[in-house]
């Protein structure tokens, strides 16, 4: 059995990525409206500050994965210090967020781990419909 080609494989990675980005928006969506229509427009938009710093995060994430690859773009000035400090800026925004403009805590909590189910996602996607 050969190994694929580098372009085969570059090009499962971005269909991948792109799946990954989408299971972002629509877990993001699809929880903020189920936390709206259960508890209220200040669960939902707990989750929807949630989802979004999760989805900041792993966007920051991919770049810094990218970069340290052949041929990728070259890390931003900045992208070290963000990276470092990332954890710092989110207990910050968050501790703003619930206490001044009043959302639930518990639904930002719960949408921070929005990257992580999209991530499970494409893994059962892969599983089902990988090709042999």
């Amino acid at each position: 059995m050969t190994d694929p080609a580098p372009a085969d494989e570059e090009r499962f990675y971005r269909r991948a990525m792109r799946r990954i980005y989408l299971n972002l928006l629509w877990l993001s969506l699809a929880g903020a409206l189920a936390a709206g229509w259960r508890y209220g427009t200040a669960e939902a938009l707990g989750f929807l500050l949630g989802a979004g710093a999760s989805a900041l995060n792993f966007r920051w994430l991919h770049r810094l994965v990218d970069s340290l690859g052949p041929g990728g773009p070259p890390p931003g000035k900045g992208l070290g210090a963000v990276l470092s400090l990332r954890y710092f800026l989110f207990a910050v925004a968050g501790y703003v967020i619930v206490k001044y403009f009043e959302v639930n805590l518990m639904a930002a909590l719960l949408g921070l781990f929005v990257a992580v189910a999209a991530v499970f996602v494409e893994v059962l996607y892969e599983l089902i419909y990988a090709r042999a």
